[in-house]
């Protein structure tokens, strides 16, 4: 399953429109916030696809029936870019616990590269709904590496992945990788450059965000 947020005209296009606008983008403070905007969005819609039961709640007149969502949740990213849009999703998913990953590219002098997940930074995850929060999805190898290992060590009720940005190159590494994974996704661009950059994307995420590495 895959959901693309910009399919459908929303008041999302203007935050998305304003995260590639490079008149806008430099304005540290209002990228964080439209990172964190699109992540609350998505929870939202992800919001619709979890188990709920109904529950009596007590008001000072009388008692009311609403349905709830069950099940625990967990929200995991990467450092550092993964981090506003991480937080959207806290907003809304408030009582799940929190991963953090560090990965990052080895490049090798073909000018080729290979993902290292330097640390894992893990809360219990056996039967619990995961969902894992990157900014963009280029490659998808980052996303995939820190997941199968996951799996490999934990028993994941359900997998989640959302990124504000996917490449369909990166969709189909995902897809291919991790068949039961579910992707919630911003927008969806065609191409990526030799050096794996979305494009037109929006560019680094993490400088953007944090401001330009040394």
């Amino acid at each position: 399953m895959v959901f693309v947020l910009n399919q459908t005209n929303t008041i999302a296009n203007k935050f998305l429109a304003e995260l590639r606008d490079v008149s806008i983008q430099q304005e540290k403070a209002r990228f964080r916030a439209n990172l964190t905007r699109i992540g609350e969005i998505l929870a939202y819609e992800m919001s619709k696809s979890l188990h709920y039961d109904e529950f009596e709640v007590q008001t000072p007149l009388g008692t009311a029936n609403v349905n709830l969502p069950v099940g625990e949740l967990v929200l995991g990213t990467i450092l550092r870019a993964g981090l506003p849009f991480h937080q959207g999703f806290l907003n809304y998913f408030e009582d799940a616990a929190s991963l953090f990953a560090t990965a990052y590219r080895k490049v090798k002098k073909t000018g080729a590269f290979i993902i290292n997940v330097d640390h894992i930074s893990a809360p219990e995850l056996d039967g619990k709904i995961f969902i894992m929060c990157d900014t963009m999805l280029a490659t998808g190898q980052s996303i995939v590496q820190v997941c199968k290992e996951l799996i490999a060590q934990y028993k994941i009720k359900e997998l989640h992945i959302a990124a504000v940005i996917a490449s369909t190159e990166g969709i189909a590494h995902v897809r291919a990788n991790l068949p039961k994974a579910k992707l919630w996704l911003g927008a969806v661009d065609e191409e990526m450059t030799s050096k794996a950059y979305i494009v037109p994307g929006l560019g680094d995420a993490g400088d953007l965000a944090y401001g330009e590495k040394v």
